[in-house]
């Protein structure tokens, strides 16, 4: 009997001497190499998840591939459908050109109605520059214009005196700017 008690104790002891050697080991790798090891993890999950992302696409379309060469129907609809939505886009776009293309033309009809305005006004000796914030008023009842005083500048005093001017550096109070001395500085 004593060969079992012998390898019952023997067993734990070996076990944890190999708990410790792993231990030992694969904490002194975690220690050296632990953020690269945690790095290349990471880099490895991400390009794994790239790669099944591409190929889920391209499983997807083989499988329309495999679908379009086996129902021609499909494909017949798929360009019906396709060829639908261009004539679709098309007379949407044709209405979009008719549309910019009426407006082009009330604005040279506004610019040609304009341009008679102005060479009726010059005929009759008016001025032929309109006013755009105010519609010009016809001749007809009411105040003429030579009746009218026209605004002019108010009566308030200028800022400085008459014969002012900031060039000349005359009259311009205690403030006056010289140039600096030409040549090398007088150091010592």
């Amino acid at each position: 009997m004593e060969l079992p008690e012998e390898s019952l104790s023997a067993r734990p002891a070996l076990e944890t001497e190999g708990l410790r050697f792993l231990h030992v080991t694969v904490g002194s790798v975690l220690a050296s190499y632990g953020w690269y090891i945690l790095f290349s993890c990471i880099l490895l999950y991400i390009v794994i998840q790239k790669l099944a992302v591409r190929l889920r696409a391209w499983r997807q379309r083989q499988l329309d591939q495999a679908e379009a060469v086996l129902e021609p129907d499909v494909v017949v609809k798929r360009q019906e459908a396709l060829a639908a939505a261009r004539l679709r886009m098309q007379e949407d776009l044709n209405a979009q050109v008719e549309k910019h293309k009426e407006k082009l033309r009330q604005l040279e009809e506004e610019k040609r109605r304009q341009k008679i305005e102005m060479w009726d006004s010059m005929q009759e000796g008016r001025s032929y520059r309109r006013n755009t914030g105010r519609p010009q008023e016809e001749d007809g009842p009411g105040p003429s214009t030579s009746s009218v005083t026209p605004k002019g500048k108010s009566n308030k005093k200028p800022l400085r005196g008459g014969g002012y001017n900031p060039l000349t550096g005359e009259g311009g109070g205690t403030c006056s700017w010289r140039p600096g001395r030409r040549g090398p500085s007088s150091g010592g």
